[in-house]
């Protein structure tokens, strides 16, 4: 064996080593299927005994790190991987939807969720330069390859978990690093590009949290444009750019996913909900919850629910 193919056989086991301990400290913190919050506010830890149906979600910005198993998120008919091999960057919220594809009760899928800091990625950027802009607008997530530094970065957070005296002084210098070997990765620039004031990318997101923040008030799209120093033509074409959706879209999605946290979590009927979240006209509620989730909104809740049961 020469010395190239030497090194090359001790990074692959190094990292195989790596993934292992990742999976197995997080199963360890994981005793039941679905999602456990840390002593670190933003990072999760996620666990599934089973492959799950498709189901509508609102992505947060997060990056996901799979130690096993699989899971899928698809938006306006593209398919996004996320496993050990592979990570997921959302760096927008985005209405999509995910899928658990990989996973048993001998090997559940293994999944840590982080919240992605823009004031972090910006002090990162004015500390190690800007990278090359990209030539025009790109979707709001994507999926890179995972590599040897930045599952190094993600197993020293993960191991301060068993010594919270030191999360205080330590959580933030491993936060920090997988922020930055998250920026400087593949297809980092996007992250870049979202977090440099006054880039299209940047306006955009702040076009996204201003429809979060004002979701229940009718729908201005000039003031919306006035509001992040564009045109309302811009708005339209780069808001679809990244997001797939028009704002109008956009708005209805929140709107029918908060009608479906009301009815799941608060027990609200159906008709509250939707009058909560802006509908005047319960039938084009159900029309539209129908159409995103797959069934009106009573019988959907109650699926979801009998299958938690049985969980």
């Amino acid at each position: 064996m020469n010395t190239n193919t030497f090194v090359e056989s001790a990074a692959r086991e190094g990292f195989c080593a790596a993934q292992a301990e990742l999976a197995e400290r997080i199963a360890r913190l994981t005793p039941s299927d679905g999602v456990h919050d840390t002593a670190v506010n933003s990072l999760q830890l996620i666990r599934m005994s089973a492959p799950t149906p498709c189901q509508p979600t609102l992505y947060e910005p997060r990056l996901c790190i799979v130690a096993q198993g699989s899971k899928v998120a698809m938006l306006a008919g593209e398919t996004y991987r996320y496993d050990p091999l592979n990570y997921l960057v959302v760096s927008v919220t985005l209405p999509m939807i995910g899928q658990v594809i990989e996973a048993t009760p001998e090997q559940p899928y293994l999944c840590l969720r982080l919240d992605i800091d823009p004031e972090q990625i910006a002090a990162l950027i004015l500390e190690a330069g800007p990278r090359a802009p990209s030539p025009g607008l790109d979707l709001g997530l994507y999926a890179a390859r995972v590599n040897a530094p930045l599952l190094d970065a993600v197993l020293r957070l993960m191991r301060l978990l068993e010594t919270p005296q030191d999360l205080p002084v330590l959580a933030p210098i491993a936060l920090r690093e997988i922020h930055y070997r998250v920026l400087v990765g593949d297809l980092g620039h996007r992250l870049c590009d979202l977090a440099m004031a006054d880039s299209r990318p940047h306006r955009i997101a702040r076009a996204v949290e201003l429809l979060r923040q004002r979701y229940l008030l009718p729908l201005s799209i000039e003031e919306l444009a006035q509001s992040v120093h564009m045109s309302t033509s811009s708005l339209h074409h780069q808001f679809k750019a990244v997001t797939t959706m028009s704002p109008l879209q956009f708005q209805k999605q929140l709107r029918l996913h908060e009608a479906r946290r009301l009815m799941l979590m608060d027990g609200i009927e159906a008709v509250a909900a939707a009058h909560k979240v802006g509908y005047e006209s319960p039938s084009q509620f159900s029309r539209e919850y129908k159409r995103l989730f797959g069934a009106p909104p009573r019988s959907e809740i109650e699926l979801v629910r009998s299958n938690a049961r049985l969980a």
